[in-house]
C-alpha cells in the first residue's frame, strides 16, 4: 500500500485557500506566530491583528488568529500539551473525540490483541493518536483533501507519523481485509447542524455496519442518543461519560464483545456496568429517606433497573429516572442524597421554606419539570448561609419538589 505520510502538503493545496493557508501555518513563520499567539486573549484580537500585520501578510495572520481560537477550545478535548501542536479545522474540534474516550476505546482494542485498525472517517486524527499511543498501527482515511493533511500533521506534530498512515479517499473504497479491526466514526453533522437518523450519517449507519460486520472486530462512533431500536442484535452498545457528561456511544462487534449486550462506562476512573439484556420494568414506589440520580450513561443504556435491584430500591414514577430506597447506597454509577421534605409543586412554598431555612446556595435539579433552574434560583431571592437540592420532578405523575442534600 503507498503511503502518503508527505512532509509537505500536495502541490495542488495551492488551488484550495483553506490548504493553502493551512500549509502557510507550517512554515517556520507560520510556527512562530502560533508560538506567540498561544496565551493570546481573544477580546484583543483586533489590536493583536493589526499589530501582527505590520510585519506579516495578512493572510497569514488571519489564518494563525483562527488555528490559534480553534487550539483554545481544542485545550478541553485534548489538553493544553496536545492541543497547543496539534492543528484544528471548525468542524474537527466540534467532531472529534475527547482524549479520554479515545484512550478508553483504545485500550479495549489493545486488551484484546488488536495491532492494527482501519480508521475510517478519521477526522482530525483524535481517535488515530489514541490507537497509536496504545501500539495500534493506523490507516486513518478521510475524504476531505484539507483535513487528511491536518491529521497527517497532527501525527507528525506528536511523534507518531510512524505508526499513522493517512490516506485522503472515499472510505467505502478501503479494503479493510489486511488490518486487524475497523473504526469507523460517521459524519453526524450536515449543513443545518446535527444529523439525528443514522441512516443520513456520512456514510450511513448501515453501511458502517455492514464493514463492521466483514472485520474480525470493530467499533462505529455514534451520537449517544441513538434509538435502542436502530441497533442490531450483533453489537455490543457502549455508552460512556466523562467527568458525569454523556460524550457517545459506540457499537463494537467481533470477538471479545458481547452481542446484545448494553453497557455504561464512566471516565475517568474506568467504572463500567453492563447487562446481557434489558431487565424487567422496576418497581414504582414512594419516596423514601435516600435519592439517587444515575448517570447519564446508566440512564442512556436502559440499566437503571439493575440499579434498583441493587440498591432494593424504586422508582419514584415510572417515567423517570430518579431512584429511592430506604436505606444508604454507595455506587459511582449514582449520586446519592439524604432526602429531608417532600412536597407538592410550589413556587410559594419552596420560597417560604427556603427562607426559613436561611438557604442562600440552593442546587436546583429537574426530570420531569418544565421549571428553569435559573428562573427559579431568581424567584427564591435566596439569603443566608445555608445550601440545600432541590428535585422537581414527579412522583407517582404528580408535580413534586423533594428538598434535601448530597451523601458524604
Amino acid at each position: 500500500m503507498d503511503r502518503v505520510n508527505a512532509t509537505t502538503p500536495s502541490a495542488s493545496s495551492a488551488d484550495d485557500p483553506a490548504r493553502a493557508a493551512f500549509a502557510a501555518l507550517r512554515t517556520p513563520e507560520g510556527a512562530q506566530l502560533l508560538a506567540e499567539l498561544r496565551d493570546h486573549d481573544p477580546a484583543d484580537e483586533l489590536a493583536t491583528a493589526t499589530r501582527l500585520r505590520r510585519a506579516h501578510p495578512a493572510e497569514l495572520v488571519s489564518a494563525a488568529l483562527g488555528q490559534a481560537r480553534l487550539r483554545q477550545r481544542a485545550a478541553a478535548k485534548f489538553g493544553a500539551e496536545d492541543a497547543y501542536r496539534m492543528y484544528f479545522t471548525p468542524n474537527g474540534v466540534e467532531q472529534a473525540t475527547r482524549t479520554s474516550v479515545a484512550a478508553h476505546r483504545a485500550a479495549r482494542f489493545a486488551g484484546l490483541g488488536v495491532r492494527s485498525v482501519a480508521d475510517l472517517c478519521c477526522g482530525i486524527g483524535g481517535d488515530a493518536i489514541a490507537l497509536a499511543r496504545a501500539g495500534i498501527s493506523v490507516l486513518a482515511v478521510d475524504r476531505d483533501p484539507l483535513t487528511a493533511e491536518v491529521a497527517r500533521a497532527n501525527a507528525e506534530a506528536l511523534g507518531l507519523a510512524d505508526l499513522i498512515e493517512v490516506r485522503c479517499a472515499d472510505v467505502t473504497e478501503i479494503d479493510t481485509a489486511p488490518y486487524d479491526a475497523v473504526f469507523v466514526d460517521p459524519a453526524r453533522r450536515g449543513g443545518r447542524g446535527r444529523i439525528f437518523d443514522p441512516e443520513a450519517y456520512s456514510p450511513p449507519l448501515s453501511w458502517a455496519t455492514a464493514a463492521a460486520l466483514k472485520a474480525p472486530r470493530a467499533a462505529l462512533k455514534i451520537a449517544p442518543g441513538i434509538p435502542h431500536e436502530a441497533i442490531g442484535p450483533e453489537a455490543e452498545a457502549e455508552w460512556i461519560s466523562d467527568g458525569g457528561d454523556v460524550k457517545e456511544a459506540v457499537l463494537w462487534y467481533g470477538e471479545g464483545f458481547a452481542p446484545g449486550a448494553f453497557r455504561a462506562t464512566l471516565l475517568p476512573s474506568g467504572a463500567t456496568l453492563s447487562a446481557p439484556a434489558p431487565l424487567p420494568a422496576p418497581p414504582v414506589g414512594p419516596v423514601g429517606r435516600y435519592l439517587y440520580e444515575p448517570d447519564g450513561a446508566v440512564i442512556r443504556a436502559h440499566l437503571v433497573a439493575d440499579l434498583v435491584e441493587r440498591c432494593g430500591g424504586r422508582l419514584v414514577d415510572e417515567t423517570i429516572a430518579y431512584v429511592t430506597s430506604d436505606e444508604p447506597y454507595s455506587s459511582p454509577y449514582v449520586a446519592g442524597y439524604e432526602i429531608t421534605d417532600e412536597l407538592p409543586f410550589s413556587m410559594k412554598r419552596l420560597k417560604a421554606l427556603l427562607r426559613e431555612r436561611q438557604i442562600g446556595v440552593l442546587t436546583v435539579k429537574k426530570r420531569g419539570s418544565a421549571v428553569e433552574p435559573e428562573e427559579l434560583r431568581r424567584r427564591m431571592k435566596l439569603s443566608g448561609p445555608g445550601s440545600a437540592t432541590v428535585f422537581l420532578t414527579r412522583v407517582a405523575g404528580a408535580p413534586t419538589m423533594l428538598i434535601g442534600h448530597p451523601l458524604g
